[in-house]
């Protein structure tokens, strides 16, 4: 999504604003929130350090992520200074947030043939009929298997003509 910031600062009124814009057709930014500030609380606040500053732009109404809230300091920051532009208009695209995503690469055996070897023979060994048959015996000497009762009956109401 991209998104738009208009920062204006009225040094006669004593206001800055700032203005969120978002596409949310295609190439159409809309309007989503305008807060304006009392210049001489930013000016304050900036003077007194960045944390101060990004936490006094940050209103409940508007609250843009970090980076973006960065830009738009720095922007303010130049506005106040003697003889610079009392507007910036900052743009952002939401994917340029995350950074890309790299796979890692993995290393693999040189000697792949061998282990292949290995892992058919484990195959093999976990699929051996002579396991499963004594693992049965097991159960059925204990008599798990063959006394297990049934908790769950079946209603005369609920049985369908299969069942009867």
């Amino acid at each position: 999504m991209k998104q738009k910031y208009v920062v204006l600062l009225d040094n006669e009124a004593g206001k800055l604003a700032i203005q969120e814009y978002a596409e949310l057709d295609k190439e159409m930014l809309s309007l989503l929130c305008e807060e304006t500030y009392d210049a001489a609380a930013i000016k304050a606040a900036m003077e007194k350090d960045r944390n101060a500053l990004i936490q006094a732009l940050r209103t409940h109404n508007m609250y843009p992520p970090g980076t973006y809230t960065e830009r738009i300091a720095d922007a303010i920051v130049e506005m106040f200074q003697p003889g610079a532009n009392s507007s910036a208009e900052l743009f952002f695209e939401e994917r340029d947030m995350f950074e890309p995503v790299v796979e890692a690469a993995v290393d693999e055996p040189d000697d792949d043939e061998d282990e292949d070897e290995d892992a058919g023979l484990e195959v093999d060994d976990l699929l051996d009929d002579d396991i499963d048959d004594d693992i049965d015996d097991d159960y059925e000497e204990k008599g798990i298997i063959k006394g297990l009762k049934k908790s769950i009956k079946i209603s005369d109401e609920d049985a369908s003509i299969d069942d009867a």
